[in-house]
């Protein structure tokens, strides 16, 4: 028997806003390097962004109908990493760790800023025979899936249902709308290096999570851990570079109580990204059963049942002299595992950012982001959001 544990806007302020945030995890292109001697490097990068939002907010009933206006910071936060690599004979050992902070103080919690780290990890590597990464880094499933989004510099959507209109931290950007945040998790990771040209494969062992019924009498247990895993091969055609992935997720969840059923999640993600010239046009998408469709780590702890989520997202940008211009369109179909009733999400938007120089960018941004359930339900939303800022990295 099923106590399914919906999640509501009461906890998700705090689920979300401790773990929507996400960059590339690549080490900034205009990193500063703080020491390189006797083949030792530490290097250090950062990011830091607030935007200036306003949102219309419609959803059902009229007691939530408002427009708010705020300044924070968008669907990355603000962060600082530090790298650290050393050859020792044909190895190459590496290290990074990144902390991701909030700009946003609050009424209820004062000065309480959050800061959370990301990525603490280290790396063992040789040309012979590939890589292997043991800490905590993004997951695999969905990674690129997210990496990808040529939003990811923006705002996104700020659903009022979830709880981010109000929130202290990040908004969602396609988070919801097209694929799953690939949490960041404790991992032991291999990665190849080219089995041929621009292919790579990465698998992995992640510290499972529960997914079924946790507060019955029973304990939820894993006798074996999440596997992820990704490869990916990229090429040339036609004078583009085209850019294609695909990953997944496996793991099963069981309790000890008799009476509360098994959960066994499984997810695939996927993609191609097309780059000529200064067009660039990305279409990617996931289908899965038994998982979060907003977190693949299931924050919150809802209780999973072995339903189905999928979702795509199309997106295409230009880029002239410096300036970019991105359309973006994400639907994620839950059958019911996000917030214990089925819904579709979907969010649409466009951005503009004009790169001031290597170190500064500016973005602005609108977006549509809706809501469809049963009515009653007390889900529906529409949210108009228009976002401008700036964005500063090194």
């Amino acid at each position: 028997m099923h106590n399914n544990k919906i999640a509501t806007p009461r906890f998700l302020p705090l689920a979300l806003t401790a773990a929507v945030a996400l960059a590339t995890a690549q080490q900034a292109a205009a990193e500063i390097v703080l020491y390189d001697q006797d083949d030792t490097t530490f290097s250090t990068d950062g990011y830091i962004n607030a935007f200036y939002v306003n949102s219309d907010v419609d959803r059902e009933g009229e007691l939530n109908d408002r427009r708010q206006a705020r300044v924070k910071m968008g669907f990355l936060p603000n962060w600082i990493g530090f790298n650290f690599g050393k050859q020792i004979d044909d190895l190459k050992l590496g290290g990074r760790s990144s902390f991701w902070v909030t700009i946003n103080d609050s009424e209820t919690n004062g000065t309480a800023t959050a800061i959370d780290v990301r990525q603490f990890y280290g790396t063992v590597a040789s040309p012979e025979w590939g890589e292997v990464l043991v800490g905590k880094d993004f997951g695999l499933f969905s990674r690129s899936n997210i990496f990808l989004d040529e939003m990811l510099a923006g705002y996104g959507n700020v659903s009022d249902t979830l709880g981010l209109v109000d929130g202290t931290g990040v908004s969602f950007g396609n988070i919801g709308t097209g694929y799953p945040y690939p949490f960041p998790t404790s991992q032991i990771t291999y990665r190849n290096n080219n089995l041929a040209e621009g292919l790579r494969f990465a698998v992995g062992i992640m510290d499972p999570v529960d997914t079924n019924d946790d507060s019955a009498v029973g304990r939820a247990y894993q006798e074996e851990p999440r596997f992820e895993s990704e490869i990916s091969y990229q090429f040339e055609l036609g004078g583009a570079t085209l850019y294609s992935w695909l990953n997944g997720a496996y793991q099963t969840s069981d309790n000890t109580d008799s009476s509360v059923d098994s959960v066994t999640s499984q997810g695939v993600g996927y993609g191609v990204q097309a780059k000529m010239g200064g067009v660039s046009l990305t279409a990617s998408g996931f289908q899965a059963e038994g998982i979060n469709p907003f977190f693949t780590n299931n924050a919150g702890e809802p209780t999973l049942r072995e339903i189905d989520s999928d979702g795509y997202l199309l997106q295409g940008s230009y880029t002239f002299g410096k300036n970019r211009v991105a359309l973006s369109y994400g639907k994620t179909e839950d059958d019911g595992n996000g917030l214990g009733s089925a819904a579709d999400y979907e969010t649409r938007g466009i951005a503009y950012f004009r790169t001031i120089n290597d170190n500064l960018k500016l973005v602005a941004e609108y977006n549509q982001y809706q809501i469809d359930a049963a009515a009653g339900s007390g889900l529906g939303e529409d949210t108009d959001t228009f976002a401008v800022g700036a964005v500063l990295s090194w």
